[in-house]
């Protein structure tokens, strides 16, 4: 059996007045969710809300159904961006807000590994050992230029356009959800962030975090501490997912939560 150590905290970092990010950590372990809002104050906290609600309510609902984890990510990234697309009618002054999601299920009665749906630039992350890997594409012309050899890595860290993307919830035309399944082992961590940590933090940064402190709620605020160190320009949000062998010691700080999975 396998034991999930989970904790996950926003800060509005140094400069933005308003947290535009939102995340939800379900406290059975079951899901993990995080959002990063964008249109304006009020636009970019309504759409991240609106994404993050619709979708743990339709991930609750459905959870014990016989669908398939793939169909009820994707129907739940579907009726997320209704959702926002509903509420911009009814507030036209909110009409350009939108949102990233990225989602990371463990329905270990229906599956073998976990699942991952994103829309966005909003991550996840799987450190295994010394080894931190991206496990989702950026959904933004940065990614595609790089990935086409039009810019190299280096060139996209400071380009000006690094921050529009191609998709997001929110938009009429939103047509690419990204949903797949996700190798997992005892050992590993998984880390679901808004580009706020990863515009202030490179991956080596991140992974040493990650290695050098096993609390997962210490893990989570100083990876928020560095990247406020390093500028704190946006919002930050990161949520913290440990998998553990039942015979691990057993964690219970703060708002960190431990569970059994069967």
């Amino acid at each position: 059996m396998l034991k999930l150590l989970f904790s996950g905290m926003t800060d509005p970092g140094l400069v933005r007045s308003s947290n535009q990010d939102a995340y939800h950590v379900d406290s059975q372990g079951r899901f993990f969710i995080v959002a990063d809002g964008m249109g304006g104050h009020a636009g970019g906290q309504e759409a991240s809300s609106i994404a993050t609600a619709t979708i743990r309510t339709y991930l609750e609902e459905h959870w014990e159904s016989d669908l398939a984890t793939p169909q009820i990510l994707e129907q739940a990234m579907v009726l997320a961006n209704k959702a926002i697309l509903t509420d911009q009618k009814q507030h036209p002054e909110r009409g350009d807000m939108g949102t990233t999601a990225v989602v990371l299920t463990f329905r270990t009665d229906k599956d073998d590994q976990p699942w991952c749906a994103h829309v966005g630039d909003s991550r996840l992350y799987r450190l295994r050992g010394p080894k931190i890997n991206a496990l989702t594409e950026d959904h933004t012309w940065i990614a595609r230029a790089v990935k086409e050899g039009e810019l190299t890595p280096d060139q996209s860290r400071n380009h000006p356009w690094r921050h529009v993307l191609s998709q997001c919830l929110g938009r009429e035309d939103m047509h690419r959800i990204d949903v797949q399944s996700i190798e997992a082992q005892p050992g590993d961590r998984f880390l679901l962030c808004s580009d706020g940590l990863t515009e202030e933090l490179p991956d080596t940064v991140i992974a040493a975090h990650l290695k050098s402190i096993r609390a997962v709620e210490s893990a989570a605020q100083a990876l928020i501490n560095s990247a406020k160190k390093h500028g704190g320009r946006d919002n930050i949000t990161v949520v913290l997912v440990t998998l553990l062998l039942d015979t691990a010691a057993h964690e219970t700080t703060g708002v960190e939560t431990g569970f059994i999975v069967d």
